[in-house]
């Protein structure tokens, strides 16, 4: 029940947290170093329509006189129901809220045309604000693959006839370019041509190479200086504290328009930097931010943080639908992933916003090829059942390479937190990035981007084609093609054997080097490079089976179905496979990541082996370790996170996990009437804790209610400050009718308009495993416990937290936050 976000103070601090919160009170979450004093992204929710669940009388408090209610409709009172920067939102009240908001205004619809037009305008918000998500997180996505495109094309080169162009938009021009080499042309000259006017011999690639590693280098060092000047929050990928945000917890600015801005920036400069990162999960923050920003626009949403939560979990369907673009794959990653409640209302707005942002990313065009992604592909030979096994192995290679990673990341990450190494975070992403530039320039496959790198593994060789992946020696007869443009299996050449030896040398550094970048302190998304890895893996494992096939087609694996000069095997599927397979094994996704894959192909005929491979990686991780990559983040920061997956299968009571425990003081509870002002200050200053039971009395332990710490405090600072004769001395009484007091005694304090009377109770023997579920399912954020109506304790969302870590053998101290 103790919960470090309440902290003590002065009143006035509740009404203006900024103004006290001192500058070097910090806290690490997510491995930045952050101040509170940035409130003022995501100011406190104003709530001065707090109201009582059962709705017939609104929240109060004395005015002139002992018997004077007033009413926060007509004099809101600042702050009050609205929640401190760390803490979990009650669920049950912020739902009540709005229902009863939502009565109201029906109720009023019936009365006026202007009440009429009010309650229109109100149901057609949510569209509204689903339509300007879409539109701005589209845009930006634009925006980014567009910068991002020509910053990475700036390492290599320059376009003379306007810099603002990438390599490729330089050349789509000019008229002396060769098939053969077609990124060559006058207009595009690299570095070594600018400095030496030559692009031939030893020193201009070692011009070229130091060009490269200082681009790369102030890439990293502008995107670093950026988040840890401006925005802490801006760094990393952003999912795993979005799925704790939409669980219900707070933290103030996380989704704020500094954080917004610097995200955006420097999510462009880390991936052009060559780092091996990818944006595709900070798209997820990115629009998530926009839908925050926009809320503040709807009173509705504004003032209620369930309903701002559903339209974040609609925006994390936004962010994968321009991520990749898949619309229905990022509808079903908010469902399967993210979200922790997503109501049938939801689904609908999410499929619009995601459909909005798709359609809008597509009239940019960022790529200039009418596609969506960069590695967009289509396949057309079939696949055979008999290939149902090697896609099988690359579910398993995923699902083992999907655990060791999180094993090994979640390693150096805790290493980074607590060595020195985390008091240096500007010189860990310098030293990571100039490591990755001196190993990936050499190679060509690991100096290309990640989604350039995915793009030409998944390819499917064709007679057009002069990839080195395309490099088979040349067909002795011609018109022995395949299916479509695709050409029939063919023997390896020399270029094929070079390039698959590079691909390996890729594939164990892209392996390592991925561990140590993913956390640092730039935007860093993992889809990129996990599906780099294993489309590296499917791709060699795919020229392996067709070299397999050309070479033994009359075996009795391949006989009856791939004849000599048929396209038996396509390399690029098993590199699709094996993307899929990887990013499964360390996301946990399935049935979203399926969708994903299919909607990047276009083919129907791959869903099975796409599931198969899906399948069976998330299988071998699970049996290595149940938590995926963003669960396991979650864990290692210490949110307040119950992961609807996970099980609780301990036979404990909640006699057991209550507070106090037996050696522990007495609980700290409020009576409803006999204290005083003074004495109920002296309690608020004496704890920590986020909230007070309301008894009949100390010696009669019987419930009455529950009363929030904020919302006491507020309630207090107020009437001392507007009530006439209020002081320390006065009663403070939670009942309907106030007590007979003396003629010259201070007037009471009436403040039973604060107290929840329906507070949710189990009994001292209600099973743990139900309790948990209850948790879970309403969002609660504390527990009554009663004994036959007696008052025994309280459970905390941290206390069942803790008593999870416990039986799962970890440290409870590392849940920081209730």
């Amino acid at each position: 029940m103790d919960t470090s976000g309440f902290r003590t103070g002065s009143l006035d601090s509740l009404h203006h947290p900024s103004d006290v919160d001192d500058d070097d009170e910090m806290v690490d979450i997510a491995g930045a170093t952050l101040d509170f004093s940035h409130t003022d992204d995501d100011p406190p929710l104003g709530s001065g329509d707090y109201e009582e669940r059962g709705g017939s009388r609104a929240a109060g408090m004395n005015g002139n006189g002992p018997n004077k209610m007033v009413d926060p409709l007509e004099d809101p009172l600042p702050g009050l129901g609205t929640y401190e920067d760390f803490n979990t939102i009650d669920w049950v009240r912020e739902k009540s809220k709005d229902r009863d908001r939502h009565r109201e205004i029906t109720n009023k619809s019936k009365e006026s045309t202007v009440a009429l037009l009010h309650s229109v305008s109100d149901a057609f918000s949510g569209w509204l604000l689903m339509l300007l998500v879409g539109l701005m997180a589209g845009a930006l996505a634009g925006g980014i693959d567009i910068a991002a495109h020509w910053l990475t094309d700036l390492k290599e080169g320059l376009c003379l006839v306007g810099f603002w162009f990438n390599h490729e938009h330089c050349c789509w021009t000019s008229n002396e370019t060769t098939f053969q080499e077609r990124d060559r042309c006058p207009q595009w000259q690299s570095w070594a041509e600018l400095i030496t006017g030559t692009s031939e011999g030893a020193f201009a690639y070692i011009v070229n190479y130091l060009m490269y590693i200082v681009w790369a280098l102030l890439f990293a060092l502008l995107a670093v200086a950026l988040v840890r000047a401006f925005a802490p929050y801006a760094c990393g990928s952003g999912i795993p504290e979005i799925k704790t945000i939409l669980s219900g917890f707070i933290i103030r600015g996380y989704l704020g328009k500094w954080t917004l801005i610097i995200k955006t920036i420097t999510l462009v400069l880390a991936v052009s930097s060559g780092l091996s990162l990818g944006k595709e999960g900070p798209l997820v923050h990115v629009a998530c931010c926009c839908a925050n920003i926009l809320c503040h626009l709807f009173t509705k949403y504004r003032k209620n943080e369930a309903k701002r939560r559903e339209v974040l979990s609609a925006a994390a369907a936004v962010g994968v639908s321009v991520a990749f673009g898949a619309p229905i794959g990022g509808v079903l990653f908010s469902l399967e992933e993210v979200s922790y409640y997503f109501p049938l209302k939801t689904l609908w707005r999410s499929f619009f916003a995601a459909l909005v942002a798709a359609f809008t990313l597509h009239s940019i065009n960022p790529f200039g090829n009418s596609r969506l992604v960069l590695f967009y592909v289509e396949f057309h030979a079939p696949w055979h059942l008999v290939e149902l096994v090697p896609f099988i192995l690359l579910g398993i290679f995923g699902g083992l390479w999907g655990a060791l990673f999180i094993r090994a990341n979640i390693a150096w990450c805790r290493r980074r937190k607590s060595t020195r190494l985390g008091h240096y975070p500007v010189m860990e992403v310098l030293v990571v990035t100039a490591l990755t530039a001196v190993l990936a320039y050499p190679n060509s496959y690991t100096r290309m981007s990640g989604a350039e790198l995915i793009a030409e593994l998944f390819n499917d060789c064709s007679l057009l084609d002069s990839s080195q992946l395309c490099g088979y020696k040349p067909p002795t007869n011609t018109s022995k093609t395949g299916v479509g443009n695709s050409l029939a299996d063919r023997p390896a050449g020399e270029g094929l054997y070079t390039a698959l030896w590079q691909l390996a040398l890729a594939l164990v550094f892209k392996m390592m080097i991925t561990v140590i970048t993913f956390g640092m302190k730039v935007p860093s998304g993992l889809f990129i490079p996990s599906m780099a890895v294993g489309a590296i893996a499917g791709r060699l494992l795919g020229v392996g089976m067709e070299q397999l096939a050309y070479y033994n087609h009359d075996s009795f694996i391949f006989k009856g179905w791939c004849s000599p000069g048929a396209d038996c095997i396509t390399p690029g599927l098993y590199a699709m496979v094996g993307a899929a397979s990887c990013l499964g094994g360390v996301t946990r996704m399935t049935v979203s990541l399926v969708v994903i894959m299919f909607e990047l192909t276009g083919g129907l005929e791959y869903i099975v082996p796409l599931m198969a491979a899906t399948m069976t990686s998330k299988w071998v991780a699970d049996a290595l370790g149940r938590e995926g990559i963003y669960e396991a983040h979650i864990r290692l920061n210490g949110y307040p996170f119950l992961e609807p997956k996970e099980e609780f299968g301990h036979s404990s009571l909640t006699v057991d996990v209550m507070r106090p425990r037996r050696s522990d003081p007495a609980l700290a509870v409020l009576t409803q009437e006999g204290m005083t002002v003074g004495e109920v200050e002296a309690l608020v200053e004496s704890t920590r804790y986020s909230g007070f039971p309301v008894v009949v009395s100390q010696e009669s332990q019987r419930l009455v209610g529950f009363v929030l710490r904020r919302d006491l405090l507020i309630s207090i600072d107020n009437a001392r400050k507007r009530q006439e004769g209020v002081v320390s001395a006065s009663q403070v009484v939670f009942t309907e009718h106030a007590p007979a007091q003396a003629d010259d005694g201070p007037p009471p304090l009436r403040l039973r308009g604060i107290v929840d009377l329906s507070p949710f109770t189990v009994t001292d023997h209600t099973p743990m495993d139900i309790t948990v579920d209850i948790f879970r399912k309403l969002g609660l954020r504390q527990c009554l416990v009663t004994h036959n109506g007696r008052l025994l304790g309280i459970i905390t969302k941290k206390d069942i937290l803790k008593h999870m870590a416990q039986i799962a053998n970890r440290d409870p101290d590392s849940i920081l936050f209730n």
